[in-house]
């Protein structure tokens, strides 16, 4: 699509080198592998690939960065012509150039050469920054963001603004709407250890917080993408749609891209992301930066999908009073914690299933190493749905929900809230599906007695358990032949 107002990219261009070859000896001379060339790419790399990948669907870009007179600006300058407008800023060195020497496909080395300084912005760069519909800035820590970044401070309150930041950068803008700090990066700016959603929670909440930042996307690789608010609330986890296999290079670039296109076209925040995760996983199954076709024509990211190796399913049969469906679902929650994985669990009264059931739960059990559902059980149901309620007993529903492969367990319980079963089961994740908000989950408190996190996943709209009760009668009640 082309929009009257472009998308504007600012930061740092490098040029990239990929050597690929085969290794099948090592030198004489050295315990080194000696790699056979069999080809040789060359293509923009940070801010320039980031605006390549934003204007693949004939979006209107232009790109604001730093170039010389050197042969890898010229070469940068070749491969974005037609692509996107280049609104250069002088650059006093040369361009960075960053080769991989790679052999069957897996990086064996990288060489660093070049390197400069941009000079000062002039009046064309406020300008174009005034018209755009929306900014990237693709910092690298060559401080282009630096040089123009009054200018990017005075868009940021009006103009949907995503910094995709670097350690060695500076802090965004006050007012972006997202940043995008991978899981290295969000470790290098705050304090604390760990790797546990938990501990990217609070990173980002407080980069939110530091960086006056609407949100903060934080992005886990095979994990998605977490986005925390300043202050307090239950952030929202967007996992992959799939487990993506390939060369990560340029994920993150890809990521930041999609984010800033869809805030552009009217998305919100976590529109965006769900947008950009599944986007960034398709990048890398297709071989990243480095696939040869995303250089081919000019209409030509911490991503990836799944968890690790399955438990074996508890089969959830029986039926009865709270707990009966749940010896297996204990059990199996505590091999998987003996084993270093990860305990995800979700809850609720499943009385239809239905395709937001669905896609929640599988959504669900790519974060962990297993997925176990805690059940209201009828007399639970019954106090919070009403009269005709459950449509299903317990031992159906529970029936229904092992069947599907995303679940691993079913533990009913018979209390108003899962609270007292979450304490026995102690998950590393308990998951609600639903709008994203900034209040607390009531289970939040819980799950933080023993180091856990509650997170919000994307929900399917439009479907519930209620309406398709309300359709199915309004059907039964119809009459014969108006049905």
């Amino acid at each position: 699509m082309t929009t009257a107002k472009p998308l504007v990219v600012v930061g740092d261009v490098l040029l990239d080198e990929d050597i690929e070859g085969v290794a099948t000896r090592l030198s004489p001379d050295a315990p080194a592998p000696v790699v056979d060339v069999t080809a040789d790419r060359r293509r923009p790399g940070g801010a320039g690939l980031a605006a390549a990948l934003a204007a693949r669907d004939g979006r209107a870009v232009v790109l604001v960065t730093a170039l010389g007179d050197d042969p890898a600006s010229d070469a940068v300058r070749r491969a974005l012509r037609g692509r996107v407008r280049l609104v250069e800023l002088p650059l006093h060195g040369t361009l960075p150039v960053k080769t991989r020497v790679l052999a069957g496909g897996r990086p064996l080395v990288r060489i660093d050469r070049g390197g400069g300084t941009p000079g000062t912005p002039d009046d064309q760069v406020r300008d174009v920054l005034e018209r755009a519909h929306a900014v990237l800035v693709a910092d690298y820590g060559r401080h282009t963001a630096r040089a123009v970044r009054a200018h990017l401070a005075a868009v940021a309150s009006r103009t949907p603004l995503v910094w995709d930041p670097h350690p060695k950068g500076d802090a965004p803008v006050p007012g972006a709407r997202l940043v995008t700090p991978n899981a290295a990066e969000a470790r290098a700016l705050c304090t604390g250890d760990g790797d546990s959603l938990r501990a990217y929670a609070e990173r980002g909440r407080e980069l939110a917080d530091r960086w006056q930042a609407a949100g903060v996307a934080v992005t886990l690789g095979a994990r998605g993408a977490l986005l925390a608010r300043p202050g307090t609330g239950t952030p929202m986890l967007v996992p992959p749609p799939y487990r993506a296999t390939g060369d990560p290079c340029g994920a993150g670039d890809c990521f930041a891209a999609t984010t800033a296109a869809a805030l552009a076209d009217g998305a919100l925040p976590e529109e965006a992301l769900q947008r950009a995760v599944a986007e960034a996983a398709e990048f890398v199954s297709a071989g990243g930066a480095g696939n040869p076709g995303l250089w081919c024509t000019a209409s030509g990211a911490d991503a990836g999908a799944g968890a690790g190796s399955r438990p074996t399913r508890s089969s959830g049969s029986g039926s009865g009073p709270s707990g009966a469906f749940g010896a297996d679902a204990f059990a199996l929650a505590e091999r998987v914690r003996a084993r270093g994985g990860t305990v995800v669990a979700t809850g609720g009264c499943f009385d239809l299933l239905h395709a937001g059931h669905v896609g929640l739960l599988e959504s669900a059990r790519r974060i962990g190493d297993c997925l176990i559902v805690c059940l209201n059980s009828d007399a639970s149901l019954a106090r919070r749905k009403g009269p005709g309620r459950p449509l299903n007993p317990a031992a159906d529903r529970a029936r229904v929900l092992t069947a599907l492969g995303s679940v691993d367990a079913v533990a009913v319980f018979e209390e108003d809230t899962p609270e007292a079963l979450l304490h026995r089961l102690r998950p590393d994740v308990w998951v609600k599906g639903g709008d994203y908000s900034v209040q607390d989950l009531p289970e939040a408190r819980a799950l933080r007695a023993w180091g856990g996190q509650a997170v919000v996943l994307p929900y399917l709209d439009g479907r519930s358990t209620t309406l398709l009760a309300r359709r199915a009668a309004a059907s039964a009640a119809a009459p014969e032949g108006r049905s």
